[in-house]
């Protein structure tokens, strides 16, 4: 175990001689530096498993992660919290707090199977052409998480679970790509984290909607007029309305509501400050309102939220405990 200022970190070699190394910053969030180095494509792991307790962490590189036979266990991405069904598939954004907890899980032959690659496995000019439309806005979603549903992952399970059987190398990576542009075409999946929790700016395709987020996202903690919005791009209040909802798929106020809970909930989970503080500083003006609010939205109340999120936030020991239980639980990893 090593030791530094503001940070915890440990190392531990294992059979491929290469490290996995945690560190622990002053939210006591893990930062995994993971086993890709710069001229890799990405890192493929198997794991056959019978229990959850990988604590809370993030990693640069981008994440998707298939479970099989998890049912009852909880996912925590950002400030979702989900329970999971027989199968999971997730792809996580770069730098988006993420964890697996046991919660009502039973199941002694949990599967996973997880790839990280780094976001420039996909390179913007790439992205730009006419022909990756679908990965652009995949990769722009996975910024806040994306949970493809169990018709999608009924399409795509055998095209990656085969990718542990493909020739490895450039034809892995091939059948990577394969897997990308297959989960860019799925319609059955919707985000997880706010983009406020997750601090991730999803860019509009309209220079009005684009305008009217940044307003909203700079004065949340206010009142907002939908009269001063219309104003702002120059349309009657109910045109405004219609535009909005046909360009975001959200009603003004849901979004507004969404903003503001995102940053509750980031509040939540990193500072001290208590319930009543938060919800007026997020634009509440009644507690009993901002609890039944985030309830409904979240699944849980305010309390309840922060409570689960510091559960999953460990000490040394812990971390070091689940750092054996990750590397030990492989059945097969690899680098490509």
């Amino acid at each position: 175990m090593f030791f530094q200022k503001n940070s915890i970190i440990f190392a531990q070699p294992n059979k491929n001689r290469y490290y996995i190394t945690l560190t622990m910053d002053n939210n006591y969030i893990i930062h995994e530096i993971t086993p890709l180095q710069e001229n890799d494509c990405f890192y493929l792991a198997e794991r056959l498993k019978d229990s959850f307790n990988y604590p809370l962490h993030k990693h640069e590189e981008l994440e998707l992660n298939f479970i099989e036979n998890g049912t009852g266990a909880r996912r925590i991405v950002g400030d979702s919290i989900e329970v999971l069904g027989k199968y999971d598939l997730v792809l996580i954004g770069a730098g988006l707090e993420h964890s697996w907890e046991q919660h009502q899980c039973k199941m002694e032959n949990v599967h996973e199977v997880m790839i990280q690659f780094p976001s420039d496995l996909l390179s913007h000019s790439l992205l730009q052409k006419n022909q990756m439309s679908s990965l652009k806005k995949m990769m722009e979603d996975a910024k806040c998480g994306i949970s493809f549903d169990q018709v999608a992952i009924e399409r795509v399970k055998d095209k990656f679970l085969s990718i542990m059987d493909a020739e490895p190398g450039f034809y892995r990576v091939l059948k990577l790509y394969e897997i990308l542009y297959e989960l860019s075409q799925q319609k059955e999946c919707h985000t997880l984290s706010s983009g406020a929790f997750a601090r991730a700016r999803v860019e509009p395709d309209s220079r009005r909607v684009r305008k009217v987020e940044e307003y909203i996202n700079k004065n949340y903690r206010n009142e907002i007029r939908l009269q001063a919005l219309s104003d702002l791009v120059g349309m009657t209040a109910t045109s405004f309305s219609r535009f909005f909802k046909l360009r975001t798929g959200k009603n003004l106020s849901d979004y507004i509501i969404d903003v503001r809970l995102g940053h509750a909930a980031r509040k939540l989970a990193d500072s001290t400050m208590s319930i009543v503080e938060i919800c007026y500083d997020c634009g509440f003006n009644n507690v009993s309102n901002f609890n039944r609010i985030f309830k409904k939205k979240r699944g849980c109340t305010p309390s309840a939220f922060r409570e689960g999120y510091q559960r999953n936030i460990t000490n040394g020991t812990a971390t070091q405990r689940s750092l054996e239980e990750k590397d030990d639980s492989h059945k097969k990893k690899e680098i490509i």
